[in-house]
């Protein structure tokens, strides 16, 4: 059975069509909750939520075909959420939390980099952070970025293209960081 006919059964309350779906799907919704909340067990909790809300929400999906467009845009929804709930708790931005739940073993020229990097993204514009996690970290094509974001390709070339410019200047041709 391919993708739109399990998503078609699904909505029509086959929980093993949706079973089969989210199975499809799980590893790059771990991976995208992972890229957000840096820590295993929070990116597990968002799969499950999400994998929750996109249960309850099923039958508003008009279009099956982007079924996986859909599930993608919920976890990044919910991981954004829970981002501004840290923040507002802890009253540090993203980059502090992101910075503490760095794995040690990384070093700390690793852990350096990623951390200028990851405060670089965080200081641009939120849709261009978007682009740049799903381009970069995610593999996403342009295509799948702009199903995913519900925008024009072109809308998506501008953002990619704002957002890398907007990271040279931040960090400098030669990746250094420049305040």
């Amino acid at each position: 059975m391919d993708n739109e006919s399990l998503v078609l059964a699904a909505k029509a309350g086959d929980d093993e069509a949706f079973y089969h779906l989210i199975t499809l799907h799980e590893k790059k919704m771990y991976r995208i909750a992972y890229t957000y909340l840096k820590n295993k067990a929070d990116a597990l909790g968002a799969v499950q939520e999400s994998t929750c809300r996109a249960y309850m929400q099923l039958r508003k999906l008009k279009e099956p075909q982007y079924f996986g467009s859909w599930l993608i845009r919920i976890v990044m929804n919910y991981c954004a959420d829970e981002m501004k709930k840290r923040a507002r708790r802890t009253g540090r931005g993203h980059t502090a939390i992101a910075a503490e739940n760095q794995d040690e073993a990384n070093g700390e020229s690793a852990l350096l980099e990623k951390v200028l990097l990851e405060s670089a993204i965080s200081q641009l514009d939120g849709n261009y952070q978007k682009v740049i996690q799903l381009k970069y970290y995610h593999d996403l094509t342009i295509t799948e970025i702009a199903k995913t974001l519900n925008k024009p390709e072109g809308t998506i070339k501008t953002w990619l293209h704002k957002a890398l410019g907007g990271l040279r200047q931040h960090l400098g041709k030669d990746g250094e960081h420049h305040a």
